[in-house]
């Protein structure tokens, strides 16, 4: 396993809308609205349109409100991690996690692409894990998911704090911790 996560790391901004429509519009007006980058913004199931960015927290703040104010009509949901843990941005940015190795693997499913998110950032903070992969909404019923491998007492730990989050927002369907899996999960979960 590679260097445990949990370091300092850069500012991202998440904004779901209920209009894809909207979604474009307002992804043009954050992007006027600072230095920001956009990371994601697409449609997702069930006709929602996902804006996911990332740059200073001062940009980042400022793109969000602007995107906030443009699809106020329409938001969903929206998301501000100052400090995002590096491995969690990287996986947003599609690259592939370099894990070869499960020793446990924890699984926290949800509603949104804002609360898994949140709930990944949280768990990769509380433990020494490794984050593997992370499914946001495409092709999911608008559900979204994130994986992580790790020590159990760490996976589970992780697992319990980023559901709690999600959890007290309503919006976790589903928190799982597979001690031990089999060599084959490695396949499964695309590593």
């Amino acid at each position: 396993m590679s260097a445990a996560v949990g370091g300092s790391g850069p500012c991202i901004g998440l904004l779901e809308l209920a209009s894809i429509a909207s979604g474009f519009e307002t992804a043009d007006a954050l992007a006027k609205e600072a230095a920001i980058e956009i990371l994601e913004a697409r449609p997702v199931s069930p006709g929602k349109y996902v804006i996911l960015f990332t740059g200073t927290v001062e940009d980042t703040t400022s793109s969000l409100r602007r995107g906030m104010e443009t699809g106020a009509d329409v938001l969903i949901d929206n998301l501000l991690i100052p400090n995002v843990e590096p491995t969690l941005l990287a996986l947003m940015r599609g690259e592939a996690s370099r894990v070869t190795d499960l020793d446990a693997v924890g699984i926290i499913e949800t509603l949104s692409v804002a609360s898994t998110v949140r709930a990944a950032d949280i768990a990769s903070k509380t433990g020494s894990l490794e984050l593997i992969g992370i499914g946001l909404a495409m092709g999911l019923g608008g559900k979204s998911y994130v994986t992580f491998t790790g020590p159990l007492p760490d996976v589970t730990s992780a697992v319990e704090a980023g559901a709690a989050d999600a959890e007290a927002a309503g919006m976790l369907v589903r928190r799982v911790v597979i001690p031990r899996p089999h060599a084959d999960m490695s396949k499964v979960l695309g590593l």
